[in-house]
Order: C-alpha cells, then structure tokens, then sequence
C-alpha cells in the first residue's frame, strides 16, 4: 500500500523509515523524500521466505537461534517452531514492556500469561538487535531492488536516514533508550548521531495520522469534534481521545491522556490454547503436541476470520486445520 502526501517536500533530499516492531507481526513502511516533490509512503511488501506474489506487509516476529545465534527470521523462522535443534524467541516485545503497564481490561493478565523465554544465553536487548538489522537488511533489499537507481540513491544517503520507531503509548523514556542501544549495537546508527536520526511516536499518534489519511475526514472532521483511536494490536490496546481544534491547517490535541491495557492477540491465543486443553482433555487428541499445533494454527489462520463478524451477520463457525490428513470424531466435534 503507497500514500502520497498532499504537501510538496522543500527539505533536503533524505530517505525515513519507520519500524512497527509488533508482539506477533512487524512491518516496515519507507519515503523516498526530495524537494519539489510530493513523497509517497510505501510498505515493504516482499519479505525473504514469504510467497512472490503473497504482497504481504507484515512478517512474523520470530527468530530461530542456534548457539545464541540468530539463524532466520520471521516466515523462515516460523519454519523451526517444532525443530528441537532451534531455539525460538517470540513474544519477546513482552519482556520489553514496563512493570507498570498492567492489564485493566482482560482476566489474564502478564502475571498469569506465559512469556516464552528467551533462548539460552541471549539477552534481549540481542534479540533486538538482531531483529533491526534483518528487517534493515530487507528494507535496503526492497527499496534498492524496486526503485529506480536504488543502489546509489540508498548508498548516497544511508548515513543520515532517520528511522522512526512507533511504539506502545505505555513506553517511555527508559524503553527509548533500549531500542536506542539495540539499534547501536545493530550497526545501523552510531552512537553520536543517534540522537539525530532515531525517532519514537507512539502507536496512538500514528493510528490517528493513519485514520485521517485513509478515511474521508472531510464529510466528519470539523472544528470541536471529538473522537477516539483504538489501536488493538498484539500485547496492548492504546486508545485516544481527540478533539480537532482547527481544521486548515489541521490541529488536533489530546481530549485526556492516552491509555494503554496490556490485552491483546497474544490474550486470545493463550486463551484459545486453554479452551482447547480443558475441551480435548479426555480425548486423543489432548496431547501437548496436538495442541501445540492446532493452537499455531488458530494463531495464523483461524483468529483472523473474527475480522468477518458482524453484529447483524455473526460468525458461526471457524474451523482449524491442523492435519493433512481425514481426521473425524464427531464426539469431540473433529472432522476432516
């Protein structure tokens, strides 16, 4: 997906980037900005291990490691989930949430969610590392291999590209300072300019730019609205409240503060694993392995179906498929 601003650019000559560094999916969006003209923003949609023509924007956020050694990533990653010679890390943006986001919202909170650990003998702050330099590593892959004269456009500016890390509205300075030295010790940036090119807006900010870029504001927006933002993303669900003071040139302030709930995709997960730990309980197919399966199966296929619901039409049934082959048992309501 590409969006071209409306403003023509007079600044020098750069190229921005911005890291959604997500609990189960990340994505990379990038400009290519030059004076006289009006930049467009696009979204990495070729990840390595994913399908040609899959045009996805997002990649797992998963790592496989051997010996403390970071081996894939995201799609090629996910590939290792049941290999015992790989050591997974996954969720690991939950290590990385302050102790006093809490969830307000959900029955289970952190205390009561399993946190995958890390891999023996890596720090977080290494899974991060690693993370940004592969996803910068395909960031430069994509933008050199689809822009014209992308090699020496991308070569010519590298040392001064600014990247933009959208976070949780519960993260602050401390967690700032984390990506800042896992992004140090990526390579990406050094630490004198770091200050200079590593950027931090919230996932509320950047919903509502978002929201008012891709809807019609105009028929809505008008001076003394007041409306919110949700973002219901992986691990937290930030929400806003704002009130538009103007409308050309558009200002926007905050109605109250930000709220952040540790809730999420990865709640709905864990909860769909015990619902299916407590319903197969007695059967054959209650096994930690079939389990395990059919629960990253719910994770990757069946959990985005909700999206379809709605009130008027709601969704009856969702299946998981979790084997190749015929299996039926109408007991425990298995079939095919």
């Amino acid at each position: 997906m590409a969006y071209r601003t409306t403003k023509r650019y007079e600044k020098k000559e750069t190229i921005i980037l911005s890291f959604d560094i997500g609990t189960t999916h990340s994505a990379v969006s990038f400009s290519h900005a030059y004076p006289g003209e009006f930049p467009s923003v696009r979204s990495l949609v070729k990840w390595p291990g994913q399908p040609e023509a899959s045009g996805d924007s997002k990649i797992p956020t998963i790592i496989a490691y051997q010996g403390g050694e970071a081996k894939s990533f995201g799609a090629e990653a996910r590939e290792h989930l049941d290999d015992d010679e790989y050591e997974i890390a996954r969720w690991f943006k939950l290590h990385a949430h302050p102790k006093s986001m809490k969830s307000r919202q959900s029955s289970m909170d952190l205390d009561q969610l399993e946190i995958p650990p890390l891999p023996f003998g890596v720090s977080l702050s290494q899974v991060y590392a690693d993370f940004i330099r592969y996803i910068y590593k395909a960031t430069k892959e994509f933008f050199v291999n689809n822009t014209p004269n992308g090699q020496h456009i991308w070569s010519r500016l590298e040392s001064s590209i600014p990247i933009i890390f959208c976070t949780p509205n519960g993260w602050d300075i401390f967690e700032y300072a984390f990506l800042t030295e896992a992004t140090v010790r990526a390579g990406i940036v050094d630490q004198a300019d770091a200050e200079d090119r590593l950027w931090f807006i919230t996932e509320g900010e950047a919903s509502v730019h978002y929201s008012l870029a891709h809807t019609e504001t105009a028929t809505w927006l008008k001076a003394d609205t007041i409306f919110a933002v949700t973002d219901a993303g992986g691990s937290t669900v930030d929400s806003t409240l704002y009130r538009c003071r103007n409308e050309k040139p558009l200002i926007l302030e905050e109605v109250c503060a930000s709220v952040c709930v540790q809730a999420g995709g990865v709640y709905v997960d864990r909860a769909m694993e015990e619902l299916l730990k407590h319903k197969l309980a007695d059967s054959s197919y209650g096994d930690s392995e079939f389990i395990a399966v059919m629960t990253r199966q719910f994770e990757q296929k069946a959990r985005f179906l909700i999206r379809a619901f709605h009130f008027s039409t709601p969704l009856d049934k969702a299946s998981i498929r979790w084997s190749s082959g015929i299996q039926r048992d109408k007991l425990w309501n298995v079939e095919g």
